[in-house]
């Protein structure tokens, strides 16, 4: 196998640009690798039945063409918006002989985010993966400036969607299950535009640590990936400022943001056998950036 320099894997710099939320890797410049042209499987993840959040693209795109080229059934969980992405990702995992169960919906209302979860149940025939993706991230320069509506909406996004789709999945999962969450390097190191969504990171990282003490006796598992900057339409929809988007990622150690398809191996192995004896674990996946 060839080697592969990390630093120049991908291109350092990306292009100013903006989208309406929730944005759409359709119409992103350069388009972000989610692993559709290099990701092989091996058999990890066969037969399992995963339901993924924020599967349209980014980081669940990725993960949810990963968990299919390794032998899961998958429900893809993503906004109405966001279809024209999300049958992308179904056609790519139909090619790929798995089925695919598409469940649009918006997870930051309650009745929403518990009917994905047992509409995933009945649809596959059961769930034995949960991986939270989805998330809000709005950059504001002054707290003076965060409403109090989007201050809620992203916690019932990134927090409450999470109790709230985790309380419904654990009346379904058998033992030997994972739970995969999202935090963000925001949760060690936040930005100071960032105060409403870097505190949720660090909620889900702590949500995570707590509930994989409660339900390990169950034989559940529970982990959290934590990824640096990453190249998805969470960045050119408000996520970061415009003007700074050239220059996304440069400031990790390795000088690039990361691609979706660079995230989704982790997801993998913290849903597969491999990593039995791991749970209450966060994976920084951030190019070098240092975490506590």
């Amino acid at each position: 196998m060839t080697l592969i320099n990390p630093v120049t894997q991908y291109p350092s710099n990306t292009e100013e640009q903006s989208q309406p939320a929730p944005g759409l890797d359709a119409d992103m410049t350069p388009k972000a690798d989610h692993g559709e042209g290099s990701y092989v499987g091996s058999g990890k993840l066969a037969a399992r039945k995963a339901l993924i959040t924020g599967a349209d693209s980014g980081i669940g795109r990725a993960t949810a063409i990963a968990f299919a080229r390794e032998g899961a059934d998958v429900a893809l969980n993503y906004l109405p918006g966001e279809q024209e992405d999300a049958d992308d990702v179904a056609k790519i995992i139909g090619e790929d002989g798995r089925k695919v169960v598409q469940l649009p919906a918006d997870v930051s209302v309650e009745e929403n985010a518990r009917k994905v979860v047992t509409d995933a149940v009945e649809q596959l025939g059961g769930l034995d993966v949960l991986v939270i993706v989805a998330g809000k991230q709005q950059y504001v320069d002054d707290l003076a400036d965060v409403t109090s509506e989007q201050f809620d909406q992203t916690y019932k996004t990134n927090v409450y969607a999470l109790f709230w789709m985790v309380q419904e999945a654990l009346k379904h999962l058998p033992a030997g299950s994972s739970i995969i969450t999202t935090s963000s390097i925001q949760a060690y190191s936040p930005s100071p535009g960032l105060v409403d969504y870097a505190s949720t990171k660090a909620a889900i990282n702590t949500f995570s640590k707590a509930l994989a003490q409660q339900v390990a006796p169950k034989g559940i598992r529970v982990n959290v990936v934590a990824p640096g900057p990453v190249w998805t339409p969470l960045q050119v929809t408000g996520g970061q400022p415009t003007e700074a988007l050239g220059e996304f990622g440069q400031q990790t150690p390795l000088g690039r943001a990361g691609q979706p398809a660079e995230m989704a191996a982790a997801y993998v192995y913290l849903a597969s056998p491999e990593s039995s004896y791991v749970t209450g674990e966060t994976l920084n996946l951030n190019g070098g950036m240092p975490t506590p």
